[in-house]
């Protein structure tokens, strides 16, 4: 399905339709190929991108994907999920109506027009990249089709009503959108169906559907028939568009997956595909690079060797603290673990002087000469001070569950995704004083694969005292994505209650 072009320019085949749809914009503002903001994505783009861009578009549009499953499994009700929804598409995957070029002069207009074009064309490219992704197992497809169904549930009702008739008029759905005039004509027959819509009737739209299509909604004479045909309100009309957005693109995804095999992908490709499919299991993140711990006075706090212990086994997330305390009863880390949490604690703020001085005590067990030989170089080169000199960021939550897998021998990882159940619920216990029954909550969420969303509930039950509740998550619905991150957000919290502190004793 997609091939690259010479150059650093990956191709992307065809989008084909929308060529006859009408212009209802009250300026005639040209928007191309995609004279809509909704998509049911039935046809592949075909435009010149570069590798960057065709990795950079799906990893914003996974990010989006990610909230929608993270609010999914934290089970949040649909409002909760619009709301994550609104705020990562904000950030990441806007997508504006056209309602945006008829505002300005005509020079204006063209120039938003242009951005339209861009912002759908990013949409569209992005879909078909993560399809490609997610078509490699039928979990991973399950998983797309659940979010991409939602992501067009929130567009579809969010979009104003002019448009989203105008793109349902360009679909080749079995309905037709039901025009004024003959709307009008049978208003009567219509209200005796539907009287609380005698207010609104001038402004409600239909659309017309062999009634063979909705029986539910025939036998509970929630619908209008008129010649063979059921007129379905608005109101009713989502869950119709939705389930053939759903069947439309759980087809497509099938023939991808079988397609798979015969594709002819540029090799440079590969490794993006293999990297977003990867990153699907826990999200899109960066690399976090602002973990500098602050006081209540908003100066930075000087991170020393003595302040680790107590601030890990306060602050820290499960994996940091497991292999704090690991370390701490072993004087010992292979070098995986060693090479996680030096990281961790370089991103912390802990000065290389003092990183030093920290594993130079937990090594207790060892000689100078040993400790000189075997682990100095290692602590500085994660400095960036030794060898290539390379600025090596602490690892997200995505690279510690899908890289270096962990030993039987091993304690770095994610406990989420590599504890046995039975250990992950002895940790909370020991460590967290989790109930039983939060316990079994967090076990479950990690059993069905949402390890951040499990961390994220345990972040939210460990910082309840302090007013954070259930779907709060690190703050405004965040989840957990970087160890770091977690770390400056129970330090966020306790300095506010430090703050909260001085200001009553005054």
């Amino acid at each position: 399905m997609f091939r690259a072009a010479a150059g650093p320019v990956a191709t992307v085949p065809e989008l084909g339709k929308h060529a006859q749809v009408m212009n209802h914009m009250s300026q005639q503002v040209q928007l191309g190929a995609y004279p809509f903001r909704l998509s049911m994505y039935g046809t592949p783009p075909v435009h010149d991108i570069t590798v960057d861009d065709f990795e950079h578009w799906a990893l914003d549009r996974l990010r989006v994907l990610a909230e929608i499953e993270t609010a999914s499994a934290r089970n949040q009700p649909w409002n909760g999920i619009k709301l994550a929804v609104e705020r990562r598409s904000n950030e990441v995957l806007t997508l504006r109506s056209n309602a945006i070029a008829q505002s300005g002069g005509l020079g204006a207009s063209t120039i938003k027009a242009k951005e339209l074009q861009q912002e759908r064309m990013k949409d569209h490219v992005s879909h078909f990249v993560l399809r490609l992704a997610f078509s490699r197992t039928e979990e991973l497809r399950r998983r797309f089709l659940h979010a991409e169904t939602a992501l067009f549930r929130y567009r579809l009702e969010t979009e104003h009503l002019a448009e989203r008739e105008a793109f349902l008029r360009a679909q080749d759905f079995v309905w037709r959108v039901v025009s004024p005039e003959e709307q009008r004509r049978h208003k009567e027959q219509v209200l005796a169906c539907h009287p609380r819509l005698a207010a609104t009737f001038e402004q409600e739209s239909f659309l017309q559907v062999p009634w063979h299509r909705v029986p539910d909604l025939v036998e509970r004479r929630r619908v209008y028939v008129h010649c063979g045909t059921a007129w379905i309100p608005s109101k009713e009309q989502s869950s119709l568009i939705l389930a053939e957005f759903h069947a439309r693109l759980q087809a497509q995804l099938e023939s991808t997956a079988r397609a798979l095999p015969r594709l002819d992908e540029d090799d440079r490709l590969l490794p993006v595909l293999e990297h977003l499919t990867m990153g699907s299991m826990v999200g899109a993140t960066n690399d976090y690079t602002n973990a500098t711990l602050t006081g209540v006075d908003g100066e930075n706090v000087h991170i020393t060797a003595d302040m680790i212990a107590p601030l890990v086994r306060k602050h820290a997330p499960m994996c940091m603290r497991h292999l704090h305390e690991t370390l701490n009863a072993t004087h010992h880390l292979r070098h995986y673990g060693r090479l996680q949490y030096n990281l961790f604690l370089k991103e912390l703020g802990l000065p290389v002087e003092e990183a030093l001085l920290f594993w130079r005590r937990m090594f207790s067990t060892m000689s100078d000469d040993k400790f000189n030989k075997e682990h100095r170089y290692n602590i500085r080169h994660g400095y960036g001070l030794e060898g290539r000199r390379l600025n090596y960021p602490a690892k997200s939550c995505a690279r510690i569950i899908t890289q270096d897998m962990p030993g039987p021998q091993d304690t770095h990882g994610c406990p989420f995704r590599h504890f046995s159940p039975q250990n992950l619920s002895t940790a909370l216990s020991t460590h967290y004083q989790v109930s039983p029954d939060e316990q079994a909550e967090i076990v479950q969420a990690a059993k069905a694969g949402h390890y951040h969303v499990a961390c994220t509930r345990l972040f939210e039950i460990t910082h309840a005292k302090q007013g954070v509740a259930r779907g709060d998550g690190l703050g405004h619905g965040e989840s957990v994505s970087h160890p770091n991150r977690y770390m400056e957000a129970s330090w966020r919290l306790a300095q506010q209650d430090e703050a909260m502190d001085e200001r009553t004793s005054t």
